[in-house]
């Protein structure tokens, strides 16, 4: 789609701080994060709707995996959430975060954050 920043951000287009990437799938931080490392994970291709994604299984692997290495990344906590999203980018995404309550960190600091996922991982 020629629009979608989120294809954009696949693109190399637009600047991202990406956590994780594979052949299909890309997480990267959200520029408005509810909490420290708050990511998303979006399928490289673009489809509308989670549901519209054929590898289902595989993408919620990678949202598994980034979960798990945000698990204590961000504080002694192990509750990461998850939304699965759509109305604001018309990109299937998912949303993971740390519990905003009780993650420590600054949710601002984009490239110190990815540098923990990615370490992590």
């Amino acid at each position: 789609m020629v629009d979608c920043i989120f294809c954009k951000i696949v693109k190399r287009e637009i600047p991202a701080e990406i956590v994780y990437e594979d052949d299909d799938f890309l997480a990267f931080l959200d520029i408005r994060p509810q909490s420290p490392g708050h990511t998303q994970v979006i399928p490289k291709k673009h489809y509308r709707w989670v549901w519209d994604v054929p590898n289902a299984g595989a993408y919620f692997e990678v949202v598994r995996k980034v979960a798990k290495a945000m698990q204590n990344t961000f504080g002694p906590i192990d509750e990461v959430h998850s939304r699965i999203m759509g109305e604001e980018v018309p990109h299937a995404h998912i949303w993971i975060y740390p519990a905003p309550a009780k993650a420590y960190g600054d949710k601002d600091d984009f490239k110190g954050n990815a540098e923990k996922i990615h370490a992590a991982l």
